[in-house]
């Protein structure tokens, strides 16, 4: 299991993107291509993709612990999802760094109700990651609320993409992508009807940023990863609330494979963060939230 003593710091935030189930879906290589143009890195080119057995070991190398998930588009995408069981089972068989979240589409309805209570109870899933964007819908939609309501009955952690996506970025149309989805003043809905559960706003939420630092203030079971972006891209008030009042409510997140921890922790070197602050963001409210 996984020790918070012993690491130094935790990733809250990477995906399993490699497809399990096969090779890949028509589109999937433009998908990635694109991808890998918006973050600058050579990821998503053709076998370019870390699997999660290799991510592991990646992580281990470095000793940050991380949580990993798949994303669930298939129903705006067509692209099969990877299986949050193998997902699941790969992150079990490395326990002393991996954590695992699952991904469901909401339009699963009590389909997906079920899946997710079956995630936490068989599988040891201790979160759900949500993409509004990629998903198509607003987090606030009550047809939504069947997941949501298992997941938080069942003591875990809701993640929402929040603001621009790399996804679609600079395709044909967006490939669909709509970015309306992703304003986090949407999720403010979610955490006043689920308050004791815990939920993550991804992202610096650009463009929509002071809507993101608004809700993290304002509702004490919501917290903001800083993934996505380098550190040396972050808007100065958003550097500021994690100086100040939302210090305890920051995580560090990378957005791996699209973006390695090793640049996200070079550029947050560089910030301009309180000392005091710098552990609590690279790790102590992690643990305050994902520690057994």
């Amino acid at each position: 299991m996984l020790n918070f003593d012993t690491i130094r710091a935790f990733d809250i935030h990477t995906h399993a993107e490699e497809p399990c189930c096969g090779p890949r879906d028509d589109g999937y290589d433009e998908f990635q291509a694109g991808m890998a143009n918006y973050f600058k890195n050579p990821a998503g080119a053709k076998g370019m993709l870390p699997t999660v057995q290799e991510t592991a070991g990646y992580y281990r190398e470095r000793n940050i612990g991380c949580v990993i998930f798949p994303v669930d588009g298939e129903r705006e995408t067509g692209f099969r999802r990877y299986s949050n069981e193998e997902v699941a089972q790969i992150a079990a068989e490395n326990s002393d760094i991996m954590i695992p979240f699952a991904s469901i589409d909401p339009a699963k309805g009590k389909a997906g109700a079920r899946e997710a209570r079956r995630l936490v109870r068989e599988f040891g899933v201790r979160g759900f990651k949500f993409h509004p964007t990629m998903q198509g819908f607003y987090p606030n939609e009550r047809w939504a609320y069947p997941l949501y309501e298992a997941i938080a009955e069942e003591g875990a952690i809701m993640l929402f993409h929040t603001g621009q996506t790399g996804v679609g970025s600079g395709m044909h149309g967006g490939m669909g992508m709509r970015l309306k989805y992703s304003n986090p003043m949407h999720v403010d809905d979610v955490a006043v009807d689920f308050p004791d559960t815990p939920i993550i706003l991804a992202h610096p939420s650009f463009p929509w940023t002071e809507e993101g630092l608004a809700v993290a203030q304002h509702k004490p079971n919501v917290y903001i990863d800083m993934s996505g972006w380098s550190p040396k891209y972050f808007p100065k008030i958003f550097v500021h609330y994690a100086n100040t009042i939302l210090k305890k409510k920051m995580l560090f997140g990378s957005d791996w494979p699209a973006i390695t921890p090793d640049r996200w922790l070079s550029d947050f070197e560089e910030l301009e963060i309180r000392d005091e602050v710098r552990p609590l963001i690279l790790k102590e409210n992690a643990r305050r939230l994902l520690a057994p």
